[in-house]
């Protein structure tokens, strides 16, 4: 294969040409940095390439390996981190100029991680500022592959963008409301939102700590398992990772789904959703259902009169998160973040405390849509990329709060309660762009979802296609 038939290839069916001696870490840096140089000006996906430590970590990959020392699907593997996460001796910045001189001296545990698998960090990539809606004025704004004056799925869009635009072979991001989520439906690609707790966020700058989770996004499903299988477990440094013993996510995704329970909610898939993205879920349905699931059919609440909780929850939460820095240097701060620092400032702790009651019980509700289910299958989001304008991606805003809880539809329930979500490719719209599909389970049944959407992509042909850069 070409170089940039290289670059567009799934990690896992790379990962077997370096097993098996065919392709070497240091060829495999080398078309990735070339690639990154040639369309990477256009689409804005880094803020850091780290040229020289990639070649550096290649030789020495290509050396172990060589040596009878392959680590396993990662080893050797070119990918890239979301700003939030820190590592050694960069600055960790998250969007937000205010941070420029934020460098440590140790790296997050999700890249401590990712590097003791072998995979070759080769940069870290652009975000909205603080991981919230919009951009600092400072920074450059991610573009779609698919359609440049399209969104780009908000948070995570650097991660969104440079894994569909093969940049990188897999890609960290972070979901707070929906963004692993919607930056995967909006490129095209796998995103993976853990359960809240099985993946550690030491080192990762926060947002709304209660709210947020880290978690891969990559070009298969497949992939997903394996980047999961390294970051996933305890971490004595983060008191809220999970205890619970790791699966083996890659080695049990061949099992098939047949006999699985999969809810289906048809009013909440088309209530609020448009209607050629509500219909590819449909078609999931049906397809899922051939490969032998049991689909049930459930009733999920009323999420609306719920969801404007989230924004009080999340703008109260990253007043705390930036406590360092927010009031004494406000005006550090873009447009867009800066207004909803402003609006969190003005909750009150009653605010907080009605809030998240609002939460609870929301999470009661989920939790009996659930009650005997396996899964559940519904929209990643409410449409295909929408067309955005600089205005609107750099603020400020008016932060509509019956706009942001309809936003947050078929996502912000799952941050409230913490269960993890799969989003994969499941069609195209009417001129091109990505529709996704969003399997959501019960808390650490990340395999079974894993499952359902490997079985998914085997049946269907969605995660193949690859945007025109």
């Amino acid at each position: 294969m070409d170089r940039d038939q290289l670059c567009n290839s799934t990690m896992t069916e790379v990962a077997a040409l370096i097993a098996g001696g065919e392709l070497s870490p240091v060829e495999i840096v080398d078309a990735q940095l070339d690639r990154i140089a040639r369309l990477d000006p256009t689409l804005k996906s880094y803020i850091l390439v780290l040229e020289e430590d990639a070649r550096t970590a290649a030789v020495e990959a290509e050396r172990e390996i060589q040596s009878g020392g392959y680590r396993g699907p990662l080893h050797g593997m070119p990918v890239a981190v979301k700003d939030l996460c820190a590592m050694a001796g960069t600055a960790t910045q998250g969007g937000a100029a205010v941070l420029a001189n934020n460098v440590t001296d140790y790296d997050s545990e999700v890249v401590a991680r990712l590097r003791a698998a072998g995979a070759i960090v080769i940069g870290k990539l652009n975000l909205t500022e603080g991981a919230m809606g919009g951009y600092n004025p400072a920074f450059d704004a991610p573009v779609n592959p698919w359609n440049h004056d399209r969104w780009t799925g908000a948070s995570s869009s650097g991660s969104g963008v440079a894994t569909a635009a093969g940049l990188c072979f897999g890609s960290l991001g972070s979901d707070t409301g929906g963004s692993i989520r919607f930056p995967a439906a909006a490129c095209g690609i796998v995103g993976l939102k853990p359960t809240w707790g099985r993946v550690s966020r030491h080192g990762v700058l926060a947002l709304a700590e209660s709210l947020d989770h880290v978690g891969p996004m990559t070009r298969s499903t497949a992939d997903a398992a394996a980047i999961l299988g390294a970051l996933a477990g305890p971490d004595p440094k983060d008191p809220t990772s999970l205890l619970d013993p790791v699966d083996d996510y890659l080695g049990g995704i061949d099992k098939g789904i047949a006999g699985l329970k999969l809810g289906y909610d048809p009013h909440y898939t088309h209530e609020g959703c448009q209607r050629e993205q509500a219909n590819a879920v449909g078609d999931a349905v049906e397809v899922l259902a051939d490969l032998g699931a049991e689909i049930v059919e459930v009733q999920m609440p009323d999420v609306a009169e719920f969801l404007p909780a989230w924004q009080t929850i999340c703008s109260a939460e990253a007043v705390a998160a930036h406590g360092a820095t927010y009031p004494d240097r406000r005006d550090e701060y873009g447009p867009w973040f800066q207004g909803w620092l402003d609006l969190g400032s003005q909750i009150t702790g009653a605010d907080y405390a009605r809030a998240n009651t609002i939460r609870a019980a929301c999470n009661g509700l989920v939790r009996r849509a659930f009650a005997g289910i396996d899964a559940l299958i519904c929209p990643s989001s409410s449409g295909p990329a929408h067309p955005v304008t600089r205005d609107e991606l750099y603020g400020p805003t008016d932060y509509d709060v019956a706009g942001m809880a309809a936003m947050l539809r078929y996502t912000g329930p799952f941050n409230f309660n913490g269960a993890p979500t799969l989003s994969v490719p499941s069609g195209q719209s009417n001129d091109g762009l990505p529709l996704s599909v969003q399997f959501v389970g019960h808390h650490l049944g990340e395999a079974l979802l894993c499952r359902i959407g490997h079985a998914y992509e085997q049946a269907t042909e969605w995660h193949k296609l690859r945007p025109p850069v």
